[in-house]
This record gives structure tokens, sequence and C-alpha cells, in this order.
């Protein structure tokens, strides 16, 4: 199963791909399935997962107090701004699993190697993410972190526009049903693929940034 394990539908604030568009761009893109990982709110996902034509594992990226963490297969929102620990364990109750978002990103919220070092309740490590720059340092700090913690591997794209899904994916040991999925991760039956969005994927990402800070205003 090819899967991108992380992306952002216009339910994310800083976002604007439309929920068609994460249909039509991962079957473009040949992927097998999406994780919906809007932040903080999984109405995205709750929408989407009703498509019967592209697996959809609902998911939330929440914003814990430490940095970001990717909830796979949950459908109900998870509290914002607390621990890491409180975080996971929320997600765990929900019956999903806890990944550790761009853990080594420069330019993201990253959650740090010395709070992550402590979290042994995590799940995996995103270890390849499109977005996060520079990609190729990142990928090995959060390869090498992820090896340390002897924890699986994961990848996905972090996309927030159509273009971006499936710059990186996981490809998954596992048969085609949620469940199966989420415990071949679990487990650490993944592979992570990917390569960074070009520099003008880029630039038009930060452009959409500053003008939606400004309308924010």
């Amino acid at each position: 199963m090819k899967i991108d394990l992380h992306l952002h539908t216009h339910y994310s604030k800083d976002a604007t791909t439309t929920l068609e568009e994460v249909i039509n761009y991962a079957k473009k893109r040949g992927l097998d399935g999406v994780a919906v990982t809007d932040h903080d709110t999984t109405l995205g996902a709750l929408r989407l997962i009703k498509e019967k034509h592209l697996l959809v594992i609902p998911g939330v990226e929440v914003s814990s107090l430490h940095g970001h963490v990717l909830a796979l297969n949950v459908t109900d929102p998870i509290t914002p701004e607390l621990s890491l620990r409180e975080t996971v364990e929320k997600i765990h109750q929900l019956g999903g699993i806890a990944v550790i978002a761009h853990p080594a990103a420069v330019l993201k919220t990253g959650l740090g190697h010395t709070i992550i070092s402590s979290a042994s309740n995590l799940d995996a490590v995103e270890v390849m993410n499109t977005a996060a720059f520079p990609f190729l340092l990142t990928t090995y700090l959060s390869r090498r972190l992820a090896q340390r913690l002897e924890l699986p591997q994961t990848g996905g794209s972090d996309a927030h526009h159509p273009d971006e899904i499936g710059n990186a994916y996981t490809v998954i040991d596992a048969e085609s049903n949620r469940n199966d999925i989420v415990e071949a991760i679990r487990k650490g039956k993944t592979t992570p693929f990917g390569k960074p969005i070009s520099w003008l994927l880029r630039l038009q990402r930060g452009a959409f940034n500053i003008q939606n800070k400004l309308g924010g205003r």
C-alpha cells in the first residue's frame, strides 16, 4: 500500500486543497490511500472517509505544548496544548497511533530530541516530510532519531496545496483496510519515500502563508 500519511485540506486554515482535489491528485500520483491530518480538526477527514474510490485514514495533526503529533485512525478531535505525553495518551484512548511530525525540521514546529527521548509511548517517527527544509538534513536527523528510539519510520507530504500531494509517502506491507494499515505501521512494516517540493511550490506556499497572516489581522 502506497499511502501519503500526512496532508491537509482547506479545513486547515493554512491550506487550500479541496476534498475533491485530494481524491484527484492522490489518484494522479498513484497513491492507494491518504491520511487526512488537518490542524486540530477532523472535519475534512470525516467527510472524505465516505469516499469509496480512495482509502482514507482519518486523522488530525495535534498541536501539543511541545510540538506537532499526527494522530492516525482517529475520528474525534483532540484537545490542543496538552503535554506530549497527555496528547499521545489521548490518541491511544481513541484507538489511534501517534506519529512524531517533522521532528527535525528547522523551519517547522519540531518536538526536539530531548523531549522525544523521554516519550516512550509514541508509535512512530515521520522521517520524511516533503515540506521540511533543508530536506536532506531533516530526513537524516529524523531517521537517526527513529533508529535511536527504535520506532517505525513513516513519510508524508505535509501537503497544504494540491500539487504537493504524494511528493512523500509510505509503502506499508498491509491489506487495504484502515485497521490492518495502522497495525502494520505500529509493527514497523513501513518504508518511507519522497523528495522535497520544488522551489516554485515552496515560494507559492510562503506567499500564501504571508497573505493568510495579513488577511487575518
